[in-house]
């Protein structure tokens, strides 16, 4: 925010960066400050008993206690905080005093970098603490943080507004040390799922961002140029026929953490830019993908939170497999008594009509199966659900179901009302693939923007044959909101997608910041 009017505090830190470097004192020095442990390592190690510890450690000044010529501060580095004793005899030997009275009574501030080093010690409290022999400024805060308050073990004047927090995500992993938990499990999830898909030899892989042709799902693309050769190009929607394309050239199982982008709205559950992971494996089906799958999410469970059991809100969900098996006739049938089989588009436009679920004209039957579904079912299976045999409209990439060629051998996997994993026993006709790829064309035509566009890179790498091969996409950002109890995706993205920033936020963001 240039040019913005600083305000008294800015002012005031401004000047004490300034006396610090009249004092001759970089308040922002380019040595390293070698560190040799951390907060709560610290705590853990510490022994009565044992020899002192000599530690360098570094981080936020976030409180001080000034008592004369001794003080205490705590200060904050990645693993949480730890008291620090400062003596002015010790930090400032001989008779420079002044250093001890200028620098660490007036010319520090909350929020500043420091580095100390010194020995762990025992207070008469009983608190783990630092005693100071050294303190190094490291990096001078021009701006205030905004200071949450205790009392009687309860936290006020917090920095919660989300509006805030999104946008300045840097402050509210300062402030709010619980969010810096919840990406940290997200961390421990995607390593938990990648050594799952090593252990069975599956290779980790890279496919394009820029696409001619935005394919491997239904969903509005984001458009650039590209100047060089001077055509438009598309942030993917998916990475699908990519992997695809590395099964017919051989590889026994790929998978990607692909990073995609859908030209869509914003919402608790939604952001434009998102993490999918897509798996392949050559000579399974999707019913080899569902007990996969079940085993999988109780593993990578356990590994984030030591239970298959998590909270969100006020339902308890259990990854313990086996999962519910319930077919997508089924589960319309059982929540509205209507049955899809059979039924034509005119039919189902009707059903909608009458149950005040919205349509256009643009949906074919896939469509308005995919809104009764969502509608009337999908926000009723807390417990994970595998929802399987979709009928074909709803699945240009699927296999015909071995049984019922109007039906799918796909399955969606729901939990706490949403649709979690997608996954297919992988369409490999090549004829077949034209002919749904036109199919979807013709759904083009009638104004759906989502529809596929035909890959014919894709379908000519089918005509040189795919096996049998079973696939499945996982919403990471989703599972990430799971496996921490959120109900929101912003919590579980360090930057999710904001509206541009008006005055009035920056204004409230001056009037809420508060220092201690």
């Amino acid at each position: 925010m240039a040019n913005r009017e600083l305000s008294e505090q800015e002012i005031v830190r401004r000047r004490s960066m300034q006396a610090l470097r009249d004092m001759g004192i970089d308040p922002y020095p380019a040595a390293e400050f070698p560190v040799t442990g951390h907060s709560q390592e610290i705590k853990e190690n510490f022994s009565d008993e044992g020899e002192v510890r000599e530690v360098s450690i570094a981080g936020r000044v976030m409180s001080r206690r000034i008592m004369g010529k001794a003080s205490f501060m705590e200060l904050q580095d990645s693993d949480g905080r730890i008291q620090v004793y400062v003596s002015r005899d010790d930090i400032c030997p001989g008779d420079d005093k002044e250093l001890y009275n200028t620098v660490f009574k007036k010319l520090l501030d909350i929020g500043d970098f420091v580095g100390i080093t010194g020995e762990v010690f025992r207070t008469k409290t009983g608190e783990i603490s630092v005693h100071a022999r050294t303190l190094t400024v490291l990096s001078k805060s021009l701006r205030p943080l905004p200071i949450v308050k205790m009392k009687d073990g309860v936290a006020y004047d917090a920095f919660t507004d989300p509006e805030l927090r999104y946008r300045q995500r840097y402050v509210d992993l300062v402030v709010n040390p619980e969010v810096r938990e919840i990406f940290r499990k997200r961390t421990r999830m995607f390593n938990s799922m990648r050594e799952y898909f090593n252990e069975h030899g599956f290779l980790e892989v890279e496919t394009p961002v820029l696409q001619a042709i935005p394919g491997g799902a239904t969903a509005r693309p984001f458009i650039t140029h590209h100047n060089a050769l001077d055509i438009p190009l598309y942030l993917r929607i998916a990475n699908e026929l990519y992997l695809k394309r590395l099964i017919v050239g051989g590889f026994d199982g790929v998978y990607e953490f692909s990073r995609n982008f859908r030209n869509e709205g914003m919402d608790r559950c939604h952001n434009p830019e998102f993490t999918c992971m897509e798996l392949y494996v050559p000579y399974k089906d999707y019913k080899w993908m569902m007990c996969f799958t079940e085993n999988m999410l109780a593993k990578i469970a356990r590994d984030v939170n030591g239970t298959t059991k998590v909270r969100v809100g006020d339902n308890e969900i259990d990854f313990q497999p086996p999962f519910k098996r319930v077919t997508m006739r089924e589960a319309i049938l059982e929540k509205t008594g209507f049955d899809i089989d059979g039924k034509t588009e005119e039919e189902l436009r009707a059903f909608c009509k009458a149950n005040g679920i919205e349509t256009d004209p643009s949906m074919g039957k896939g469509k308005l199966i995919d809104e009764i579904f969502g509608e009337k079912c999908e926000g009723t299976y807390i417990q994970p659900t595998f929802i399987t045999d979709y009928p074909i409209e709803m699945s240009p990439l699927t296999k015909r179901h071995r049984d019922n060629p109007e039906l799918t051998e796909r399955f969606e996997l729901m939990v706490n009302g949403k649709e979690l994993t997608n996954a297919y026993s992988e369409l490999n006709d090549p004829i077949d693939q034209y002919e749904r790829f036109v199919e979807q064309m013709k759904l083009a035509d009638k104004g759906d923007d989502e529809a596929m566009i035909i890959d014919a890179d894709f379908i000519r790498a089918l005509e040189y044959g795919m096996p049998p091969t079973s696939g499945i996409g996982i919403g990471m950002d989703r599972l990430a909101m799971l496996l921490t109890g959120q109900q929101a995706i912003q919590e579980v993205l360090l930057f999710p997608q904001m509206r541009p920033e008006k005055k009035q936020t920056a204004d409230k963001e001056e009037k809420e910041t508060k220092e201690e």
